[in-house]
């Protein structure tokens, strides 16, 4: 389907976030404001590990973001990647990627990203990126992911 402005892209943030109206959330939420003033419609979903996906196929971008605990990707994002039918939706789909950690980009970009890009084989990774805790909030990073993402999914063909 070719995106007009007729018919903007539609987006879904799936999320992890221990702590409601936190930094991740937070993060979560710029990120949407900034893809709904390119035009795109946007909604987010928080993960469980055992929910029902199925509504994910409705949407032409996945958008998937969670923090890093204990040197691991937060346990109910990568839980319903394992457990639930979330695999199985987003087989074929246009992904893209943060995490918010602490650790040095390197080391993210070594550990904690392949955590989930080994269960998207299949999909398109638009974009991928480690949100340090000064990035958090700086509207300026936040801005060129969301470029990104958007640059990346006109050039696969929408």
């Amino acid at each position: 389907m070719t995106h007009t402005a007729a018919t903007p892209m539609k987006a879904i943030i799936l999320f992890d976030s221990k702590t409601a109206g936190g930094s991740t959330e937070q993060l979560i939420d710029s990120i949407g404001r900034k893809l709904a003033e390119t035009g795109a419609y946007v909604e987010k979903a928080k993960c469980k590990k055992t929910g029902d996906y199925s509504f994910v196929k409705e949407f032409d971008v996945v958008i998937m973001g969670a923090p890093i605990y204990y040197l691991l990707v937060s346990s109910e994002l990568l839980g319903a990647l394992l457990q639930s039918n979330l695999k199985s939706c987003i087989q074929g789909k246009k992904i893209a990627l943060f995490l918010t950690c602490g650790s040095p980009e390197l080391m993210a970009n070594l550990l904690y990203l392949p955590q989930l890009k080994l269960n998207l084989i299949g999909s398109t990774i638009l974009a991928e990126k480690i949100f340090a805790p000064n990035q958090l909030s700086d509207q300026s990073v936040i801005a060129n992911y969301v470029e990104e993402v958007n640059k990346a999914y006109k050039k696969n063909g929408n």
